[in-house]
């Protein structure tokens, strides 16, 4: 499966959703796929993190001018985007790694 964010999360959001019916309720197995692409789509994010952190220290040092505060705030947008994505995916992956823990200790 791919690592798209808005698939991950829905996909995430359905298999915690109460009012699904037992007969419609996931796999185990499908959970741990679905932890499994959303802990690699938060590694990317960190990466993405980490490439803009890196950006916006190198362009930090070198501006002189309107172009470079214009991509320094578009490039300080979107590290606040990526954070708000990582933090948004890893409280749904932890909330459906309890759900996972759950299922097991019922087997």
């Amino acid at each position: 499966m791919g690592h798209d964010l808005p698939s991950i999360v829905s996909r995430v959001r359905s298999m915690l959703d109460p009012r699904s019916p037992d007969p419609s309720q996931p796999l185990l197995t499908e959970m741990e796929h679905t932890l499994t692409d959303g802990y690699a789509r938060a590694l990317q994010l960190e990466g993405e993190r980490l490439r803009l952190e890196r950006q916006i220290g190198e362009l930090a040092r070198r501006i002189e001018g309107p172009d470079e505060a214009g991509e320094l705030r578009m490039l300080t947008q979107r590290l606040r985007n990526a954070d708000e994505d990582l933090a948004g995916l890893r409280d749904l992956l932890s909330e459906l790694q309890r759900r996972v823990e759950a299922e097991r200790a019922a087997a």
